[in-house]
């Protein structure tokens, strides 16, 4: 009888993360072998299992990874870029970067990338961490002066009757050129070179599969589309913006966008040193 190796798995409860791990965690690859373990749970509380090592492969946003560096490389395909588009500081009215100086932001959790994205766009501004889920609500409500929304959020703050301040991804290409990565998959290095090597050519092999099979891939990931479900139009555009030839592969522009932004994170202050991104490589 052959040994299997449990891997776990986790990512955020959101369609474009479904999407991509479908045929992986759904029995449509040869997982022979492995005994893959599926798990879902907010991008922050990932971030913050990852400082454990809890999971084996977990989705992280990139400011986590500069604290995870030493526990976690990143897989080469699976990232979230966004290109020219991003989280979006939203506002019951009408306001300006310098309007909200000095306001209270809620952000999804001080390591997302989005969190970081704000501290680079209007440093030292006050923060409350709200779950991602409730930040139209505490804008819309008044509990807070603006929030920075992320997955589907993006697109249907309009809906809650509230206004961009700003598209960080927006921004950030008018400051770079490129996109801004958000999110990738990081793999435990404690794991032997080839088990690395083998999970991530099957997260490649899942990724041009939903890509392939896009009806069958989408209508599993729809069931995580928070408030776009039901829609099938939104979902599936959802689903292009951060499922792509990004997440296909970093390529050179993808991989020098990640040093970028973790370079202008520690320049700023906001990490305590220069961390250089460490990619898997096949």
């Amino acid at each position: 009888m052959t040994d299997t190796r449990t891997i776990n798995i986790a990512h955020s409860p959101d369609s474009d993360d479904a999407f991509m791990f479908y045929a992986l965690t759904q029995g449509v690859l040869d997982v022979s072998g492995l005994d893959i373990r599926h798990v879902l749970k907010d991008i922050e509380s990932l971030n913050r299992d990852a400082f454990e090592g809890t999971f084996e492969i977990t989705a992280l946003s990139i400011h986590a990874y500069a604290h995870l560096a030493d526990r976690y490389a990143l897989m080469p395909s699976g990232a979230s870029f966004g290109d020219n588009y991003g989280p979006v500081v939203v506002t019951r009215e009408k306001l300006s970067r310098e309007d909200l100086r000095g306001r209270t932001v809620a952000i999804p959790g001080e390591l997302t990338t989005a969190a970081l994205a704000l501290q680079l766009w209007l440093p030292e501004t006050p923060t409350r961490v709200v779950p991602f889920d409730r930040i139209l609500d505490v804008v819309r409500d008044g509990e807070v002066d603006a929030g920075v929304v992320i997955h589907e959020g993006q697109l249907t703050y309009r809906d809650e009757g509230l206004h961009a301040a700003v598209d960080l991804g927006v921004w950030w290409h008018e400051e770079t050129g490129g996109p801004l990565p958000l999110g990738g998959n990081g793999i435990r290095k404690d794991i032997e070179p080839e088990l690395q090597k083998r999970l991530c050519r099957l997260l490649r092999q899942s990724i041009d599969y939903a890509l392939e099979h896009r009806d069958e891939a989408l209508g599993f990931a729809r069931q995580y589309a928070r408030g776009i479900e039901d829609d099938p139009g939104r979902s599936d555009r959802f689903v292009r913006m951060y499922v792509n030839e990004w997440t296909q592969e970093y390529g050179e522009a993808g991989r020098r966008a990640v040093q970028q932004l973790l370079d202008r994170a520690a320049e700023a202050g906001i990490l305590p040193r220069r961390i250089e991104a460490e990619f898997v490589e096949l």
